[in-house]
């Protein structure tokens, strides 16, 4: 039932399917000759002919949105893209990583707003923030030595792989 994952719902057609429908009200169909033509079950063709009937046509419009206002508007969500683009250091951290916990703070520190550190993660999703993991590198690193270790040393340390099908002499059977 409903869509698949990842597709939205167009509520717009929906809104037009009902208005459709009422169309066909009027011209005195069944629900299930109605549900044929517009390719939805008959029930719903019941509940909205009696929506209809209850409300009129200001009864099948769309709802609006779904769900509940997010805490931050779109200003709100452009300045906090450009407050965690400067950096956690700003915020007296002491490593240059952002984490849900300290977006939180960030927000509840700029906005007022309080998330929990759990939900921080959906709302830097929709600013199309992914997860990033830091490569761990010690600062004395020295690619020049590693690559020479990689092609010298562990070439003469590495097992070798033992030979298929080849039997010593001493694991031949006697007869």
């Amino acid at each position: 039932m409903g869509n698949p994952r990842g597709v939205r719902r167009d509520f717009e057609a929906l809104e037009k399917r009902r208005w459709a429908a009422i169309q066909l009200f009027g011209e005195e169909l069944n629900n299930s000759e109605v549900g044929r033509r517009l390719k939805v079950c008959n029930q719903t063709v019941s509940r909205w002919r009696k929506q209809y009937v209850k409300g009129g046509k200001p009864a099948l419009e769309k709802a609006g949105r779904a769900g509940r206002k997010p805490l931050l508007d779109g200003t709100d969500q452009r300045r906090l893209v450009e407050l965690l683009k400067r950096g956690p250091e700003r915020l007296g951290y002491e490593t240059p990583l952002w984490t849900c916990w300290r977006v939180a703070h960030l927000i509840e520190k700029e906005f007022g707003v309080t998330y929990h550190a759990g939900h921080v993660w959906k709302v830097l999703r929709a600013l199309h923030w992914s997860v990033q993991r830091p490569v761990g590198r010690a600062l004395e690193r020295n690619e020049a030595d590693i690559e020479e270790w990689k092609r010298k040393r562990w070439p003469a340390i590495k097992k070798k792989p033992k030979q298929k099908g080849v039997r010593s002499s001493s694991s031949t059977k006697a007869d």
